[in-house]
């Protein structure tokens, strides 16, 4: 149980400063990140207030690979990337493999022992490795590791991990799973260790070129931790001749290739089924096999159908009646399927009780999240979208690879230049989170209105956020501010007028104003005019949410997401909708406004 902050007196520091530094330290951020975000002019007050109180107490022992896991997450989904965070998102890799490789070592240290008591005689001097000429020049060369080298990884197995690799076999593993658990550190080496002792080519397939990187990344690293073998090149070519392809989905960059393929998240992919056609077809031959794993996303997506066997059902009317094992049975060691795929799921209470208790917290995690995103993201629970008024393949088409945006620069002083740009700010309602978002606004023929940036804050003072939208306001040409101001908004507007008065905008929300702004937000996705990231999945998310219903006089018609502590998240989406309420009904050609040669 978190203990109650005792706030210290101090005159330089009203209690806010400390309250808003303790919510930050526990999102795991440095000290100097804390000072930096806060505007102290030194770290030196967050380590007195951390030793003062009691900080570090809060914060789980056991969760430091937890930790590196959530920022590899965070700097993984993190668009145009400095070259300090690539280089901090490389370490973290590093330094999750050396975690794992610890631990392995440890429990081989154990077994020996318990061993040696059990009166067994352990040869100390056996090789583990044999030596190689410093020498020698050959690439990539592998032809020193031996199967007893891998034994420390395999040690290291949790549960649930160990079941994967035994049906490593399977034509087609088809796992649904929770995040953080490993799934792309795990079948990062098992791909690894394939190529090195059958010298088949493997294949990695994501929805973004940056996320096959960590694939490469931790084959590199993996390499070096486990093989002592630095290994370069793109693709990665062994000495034994075996590739290792690292591709996004775009199917133009597979033609030609062959091997083992593994598709990763493939819940989120928008044109499912061309990635589903293409990664099969570069599996055709009988050698090869396919595996996919995903965290689930919503009922309408086309992998749906191919995660529950209904797709396979639906191409011959014989197959309409073939019962497929229960979703129980599937977390039950895994099945083979009727259409001859095997199934598994691994949720986050079956990593718990496969072994990985070391890497979660679970009760922490069920506070960070809300039921809705926590069933989804760690439950393996695909979203019931029926009654929504978005259709999933239509936002689908809206999340695009926003490092097309040759005119969009996170990391610039002036991310968009002096182009000008509407905001919206969604408060917090009682549990969930505030919402930020920046707009583009287009100007030119065919542009689209693009979702250029987005903070959620939870749990942080008004006078903090209040901040935080004057540095951004700093950055980009903000010409237009809409903020709910129903209920706890107002006391936000009352802070921002101050500095933004000519652009801060209050909105009373009413059935008519509502209806107003939805639809408006509801046109532009349905005739493919706005777009975000595809990083960003749980915009996508907060869009299904949305359902029309009746007031409660029953006389008129209105839109809500259900905001109690079941589905808080749609908050980003209402913070867009505050954004494009400024937008006319119709579409006009719109000057060009705050633009400098």
């Amino acid at each position: 149980m978190v203990a109650k902050l005792r706030i210290r007196k101090s005159k330089r520091y009203d209690d806010e400063i400390i309250y808003s530094a303790r919510f930050l330290y526990l999102k795991k951020y440095t000290p100097k990140e804390i000072a930096k975000e806060l505007g102290l002019n030194s770290a030196r007050p967050i380590y007195y207030w951390a030793e003062k109180y009691n900080w570090r107490n809060l914060i789980s022992e056991g969760g430091i690979e937890e930790m590196i896991a959530l920022r590899i997450l965070t700097l993984t989904d993190r668009e145009n990337k400095t070259d300090q965070e690539i280089k901090e998102l490389e370490a973290l890799i590093d330094k999750d493999i050396q975690y794992k490789k610890q631990r392995a070592s440890q429990q081989a240290k154990t077994q020996s022992l318990t061993q040696a008591d059990n009166g067994l005689i352990i040869d100390e001097t056996a090789p583990t490795e044999k030596k190689r000429s410093k020498k020698s020049k050959i690439k990539n060369d592998i032809s020193h590791i031996t199967p007893e080298m891998v034994q420390p990884f395999i040690d290291s197995l949790f549960e649930y991990q160990i079941i994967c690799r035994n049906n490593k076999h399977q034509d087609v593993r088809n796992i649904l799973k929770s995040r953080q658990i490993g799934a792309t550190y795990y079948f990062a080496f098992e791909a690894l260790e394939d190529a090195i002792f059958s010298g088949d080519n493997q294949i990695f397939l994501s929805a973004s070129k940056r996320q096959s990187e960590i694939f490469k990344n931790y084959i590199v690293k993996m390499a070096k931790a486990y093989f002592n073998v630095e290994l370069k090149g793109n693709p990665i070519i062994l000495s034994n001749g075996a590739e290792l392809h690292f591709l996004a989905t775009n199917a133009n960059t597979a033609q030609g290739n062959s091997g083992h393929v593994y598709g990763d998240e493939y819940a989120w992919i928008r044109d499912f089924k061309r990635f589903n056609d293409v990664a099969s077809a570069m599996a055709t031959h009988k050698k090869w096999r396919e595996t996919y794993f995903s965290t689930p996303s919503s009922k309408f997506h086309e992998s749906y159908g191919f995660w529950s066997g209904e797709t396979w059902k639906d191409a011959d009317p014989k197959r309409k009646e073939i019962v497929f094992p229960h979703f129980n049975e599937y977390r039950d060691g895994g099945r083979l399927c009727p259409d001859g795929q095997w199934r598994y799921v691994i949720t986050i209470e079956d990593a718990l009780k496969g072994g990985a208790g070391v890497l979660f917290d679970i009760d922490k995690l069920k506070l960070r999240y809300s039921k809705h995103t926590f069933n989804q993201l760690y439950m393996c629970v695909w979203v019931d979208d029926a009654n929504s008024i978005f259709n999933v393949q239509q936002l689908l088409k809206c999340a695009i690879n926003a490092e097309k945006w040759k005119d969009f620069d996170r990391n610039s002083a002036r991310p968009f230049g002096h182009r000008e740009v509407w905001a919206g700010y969604d408060p917090a309602h009682s549990s969930d989170s505030a919402s930020f978002v920046i707009i583009g606004v287009p100007v030119l023929p065919n542009e689209k209105w693009r979702v250029l940036e987005r903070h959620q804050w939870q749990g942080l003072s008004y006078k903090w956020q209040a901040e935080q939208i004057r540095k951004i306001n700093e950055k980009y040409n903000i010409t237009y501010l809409g903020i709910d101001t129903t209920g706890v908004g107002y006391g936000v507007y009352e802070t921002i007028r101050e500095f933004m008065r000519r652009q801060a905008t209050p909105i009373n929300y009413s059935p008519d104003v509502k209806t107003s702004m939805v639809l408006k937000v509801h046109d532009l996705v349905e005739h493919n005019k706005i777009e975000w990231s595809n990083e960003e999945k749980d915009i996508l998310a907060s869009f299904l949410m949305i359902k029309q219903t009746t007031t409660r006089s029953g006389t008129a018609t209105t839109f809500v997401a259900d905001r109690t502590v079941k589905t808080q998240h749609a908050d980003v989406f209402w913070a867009i909708c505050n954004a494009i309420n400024h937008k006319p009904i119709t579409d006009k050609p719109r000057k060009r406004r705050g633009w400098r040669i």
